[in-house]
């Protein structure tokens, strides 16, 4: 330290001090000249603090409005070079096939078809050339090149003054010809796109054709090639495509082909187009049966939904125009394949989704089978045992899903038995017993199903508790009346000590009191001495045994109890 901080002499001390103010005022000078250099100002940091967050907000406004303006570049970008092409190219092409359907009296026959063969060749030979600059371009360029292709080919037999080729089994030949050269091509450039082109074409041959044999094998063999192709490429897409394209083809067949000039009528013969129907259906299963990824994602369940509604409607739409004997077999036989299909998907993937379609198709054309074949009421209490047949698969299949259809169904038929079967019998009888075997078959292998609460079971057991007085009600005479609802209801004490279920002594002691109100009533009122006395000491008898066995039985009771679910 300088001494002078410590010294004492008051003589020096004014000179020391205006030494010490010089000091003192250069370094301020100092300093203010680094600040002004620095542009500081810190008398104001809020200011400079503000000034900071302007300037960066208005540098990311500045990047948001060039991002902006990148994708507004991006999109104009893409409509004018890409889709302003495409649109063009698909433009040209339909342009051309219009030129090609000129009648052109005053020129030879052959230059229409020389001028497409020329054009359609110019866009396959342009296709090759761009495809390494103009990639975007060249499988547009193909795709027209290979329809002028073949709509040139249809230009030597349709549309002209005068046709090149006057037969038609020439023009479906080169057509066929076509048609498969163009799928060559289309599955050599790997091109799921041509290649759904290139099935339209054959489709389209095959309804040219106009020959039911040939359409129908058509239909097959295209089936077919579609499945091979979604199976070897994955192109689940295309097999959708096939799906529509070969039951419209098969429609439009039905309808007598309106697309060639014919007037719309229905045609059944032959009526093994009925059969091809359920062929094409076993084909397209098939594909999605064997497919890489047995995980059932959104395709797998839309190409079983499709296939099964869009091949079993159109079998009924061909059946229902034809003569009501014919129905019962055909739909059994559709029956069959369907279930069959159904089974497979089970067996082969434990299939949750394809298995119930088409299972439930398979139960559809059974029934369809069953109303073709019997008359009201029979026909009723077949579709009741249909349904045990229904509940005794859905346990196999470990489906909910049919459990919960099935017993809606079940109600449907009794219902409608109700309305039109006609006269209540002893047969009718068969609701409630179906009911109970179903109940029954649900508790016995319930482990097997996903459905794990007993809310069904309690529903076909509940039907019963009202079915059978119902029937019995209807079948027997009035004098048996109470006397068979009591023995129905010792038939499920017995069930429920067989079955150890107390279910069932729920449903023996309800019966019993619906057979007391009935008894009252009808007791009292009834004219036949016989009968009253018969019903209520029948009925005391019964009551009273069951109390005592309640009585002298109460501790096994409880142990049996116990050991019940």
């Amino acid at each position: 330290m300088p001494k002078y901080f410590f010294s004492s002499d008051s003589s020096s001390g004014g000179a020391e001090n205006k030494e010490i103010f010089s000091l003192l005022k250069n370094l301020e000078e100092r300093v203010s000249k680094i600040e002004a250099a620095l542009s500081f100002n810190p008398a104001q940091p809020d200011a400079v603090q503000k000034e900071i967050v302007l300037t960066e907000s208005a540098k990311n406004l500045d990047e948001e409005s060039d991002d902006f303006s990148d994708k507004e570049e991006k999109l104009e970008y893409q409509l004018g070079q890409f889709w302003f092409a495409k649109v063009g190219i698909i433009a040209l092409g339909v342009g051309i096939a219009f030129f090609l359907t000129f009648p052109y009296k005053n020129f030879p026959a052959a230059l229409p078809g020389i001028i497409g063969y020329f054009i359609s060749g110019s866009f396959i030979i342009s296709s090759n050339r761009t495809r390494k600059n103009f990639s975007y371009l060249s499988g547009y360029l193909l795709g027209i090149g290979l329809a002028l292709l073949y709509f040139t080919t249809m230009r030597l037999y349709f549309f002209g003054h005068q046709n090149l080729i006057t037969g038609i089994t020439t023009e479906v030949i080169l057509l066929s010809i076509v048609a498969a050269a163009d799928l060559i091509v289309a599955v050599f450039q790997d091109s799921a796109y041509l290649t759904a082109l290139s099935l339209a074409l054959g489709y389209s041959t095959a309804v040219i054709s106009d020959s039911s044999y040939f359409i129908f094998i058509s239909l097959a063999v295209l089936s077919a090639a579609a499945v091979y192709l979604k199976i070897k490429f994955g192109w689940n897409n295309l097999l959708v495509w096939g799906i529509i394209l070969t039951y419209f083809s098969h429609l439009i067949w039905f309808v007598n082909n309106p697309l060639i000039g014919n007037d719309i009528q229905t045609i059944i013969t032959p009526q093994i187009n009925l059969l091809f129907v359920l062929f094409y259906a076993l084909i397209f299963s098939y594909g999605n049966l064997y497919r890489k990824n047995l995980e059932e994602k959104f395709h797998a369940v839309l190409i079983s939904s499709l296939n099964a509604l869009l091949s079993y409607g159109l079998f009924c739409l061909i059946t229902f125009s034809m003569k009501p004997e014919s129905l019962a077999g055909y739909h059994l036989i559709a029956s069959v394949i369907f279930l069959a299909i159904g089974i497979s998907f089970w067996i082969h993937e434990r299939s949750k989704y394809s298995t119930f379609i088409y299972a439930m198709i398979g139960y559809l054309a059974l029934s369809a089978s069953i109303i073709a074949a019997f008359k009201s009421p029979e026909l009723f209490i077949l579709l009741c045992w249909q349904s045990l047949l229904v509940v005794s698969t859905a346990v196999w299949f470990r489906s909910k899903f049919i459990v919960v259809a099935n017993f809606i169904i079940y109600l449907i038929i009794f219902f409608a038995y109700l309305a039109v079967g006609g006269k209540v019998d002893l047969i009718s009888i068969s609701f409630g017993i179906v009911a109970l075997l179903s109940a029954r078959i649900l508790n016995w292998k319930k482990d097997r199903l996903e459905l794990k609460t007993e809310q069904m079971r309690n529903a076909y057991l509940l039907s019963a508790l009202f079915i059978i007085p119902y029937a019995l009600y209807f079948a027997m005479p009035d004098r048996l009346i109470s006397l068979s609802w009591i023995a129905v209801a010792v038939l499920y004490y017995v069930l429920s000590i067989i079955l150890k279920n107390k279910k069932y002594r729920w449903m023996a002691l309800l019966t019993l009191l619906l057979t007391v109100v009935y008894v009252f009533i009808i007791g009292f009122t009834s004219s036949d001495p016989t009968y009253r006395i018969i019903s209520f000491v029948a009925l005391g008898t019964v009551m009273i045994i069951i109390s005592l066995v309640y009585k002298k039985l109460s501790k096994s009771l409880k142990k049996i109890i116990k050991s019940q679910d």
